[in-house]
């Protein structure tokens, strides 16, 4: 291959990784994103060259991305998979063919912006629409090489990359004891939820049956003080298990639902000194929380 064929496709296939907003289908998808701009680049395309942008590195379930595009001459924007792209490189004498993604034609300014549906890395690629004077063979060489160079003016690219900036969530424990048995109902005041489809997990170990709900406040303190019966706080939590001796199990919990308690209770009669252990961990916004959804007006 031609050291000068070489030298410029490696200018064209330096990627760097930025940041992707998380995918939107998820039980977040109702707080705010913003975009921040990070950094940019200015590039001169030749008549019908192609350039290779950013590599983007989804999680799983793929993600978004957001690109200002200022251009002289229209271009092509496209996304195209990271490993058909790369070996393509390998091969540039062969023909130009890989799969793209949210093509988006003409484009001479504009914001440019795709949902990426998998973990599988993608490039962002931009593609000079204008037709040289003489023929360009549609090889990957050829469309990046020196031989797409026509002495016409250079089409100035300026990409503006964007971050994004979402909420950002851990887990997190919040409980975790081991207390002696009564018959007196265990309260624990747990927390109130910071976001919609606020995940739980609680592990329970006893050496007698349990029930085990998780309420909204207001209820537990009812049944603790003998005004509501279990049964009738029971049956407004989707929240509960009964004869419970060793279990792991999972809640979520929206914003509405206010405060939460969780609530533990014997389900036989019993004699002696008996103790249970009870961990309890959440997921919880620890940062950029200011730009989750506010709570309900009461």
């Amino acid at each position: 291959m031609d050291p000068a064929n070489t030298s410029n496709m490696r200018n064209f296939s330096i990627f760097a990784t930025l940041l992707f907003c998380a995918l939107a289908a998820n039980s977040y998808a109702q707080d705010r994103t913003i975009w921040r701009a990070a950094e940019s680049e200015t590039i001169p395309l030749e008549p019908a060259s192609l350039h290779a942008g950013h590599e983007y590195r989804p999680a799983v379930g793929g993600g978004g991305m957001h690109v200002q595009i200022d251009s002289r001459y229209p271009v092509t924007v496209a996304m195209a998979w990271a490993d058909e792209w790369n070996a393509a490189m390998r091969q540039p004498d062969a023909p130009a063919n890989f799969s793209l993604l949210c093509v988006k034609e003409h484009v001479t300014n504009a914001i440019y912006e795709c949902h990426l549906p998998s973990e599988r890395p993608m490039i962002i690629t931009f593609r000079d629409e204008r037709r040289p004077e003489k023929p360009v063979l549609a090889s990957i060489g050829a469309i990046l090489g020196p031989g797409a160079r026509q002495f016409m003016s250079p089409n100035d690219l300026h990409i503006l990359y964007y971050n994004c900036i979402q909420p950002e969530f851990h887990w997190q424990r919040i409980l975790n004891e081991k207390y002696q048995i009564t018959t007196v109902p265990k309260v624990y005041s747990l927390m109130t939820p910071d976001h919609d489809g606020q995940e739980l997990s609680l592990k329970i170990k006893s050496p007698i049956p349990l029930t085990v709900a998780l309420l909204p406040s207001h209820l537990a303190d009812q049944v603790y003080d003998r005004t509501m019966t279990l049964t009738d706080a029971l049956d407004q939590t989707g929240c509960k298990e009964r004869g419970v001796q060793s279990m792991n199990f999972n809640c979520t919990f929206n914003v509405a639902n206010g405060s939460q308690t969780l609530l533990i209770l014997p389900d036989i009669d019993f004699k002696g000194h008996k103790k249970a252990t009870v961990e309890a961990d959440t997921v919880k916004c620890v940062e950029h929380c200011e730009l989750l959804s506010p709570p309900p007006n009461p």
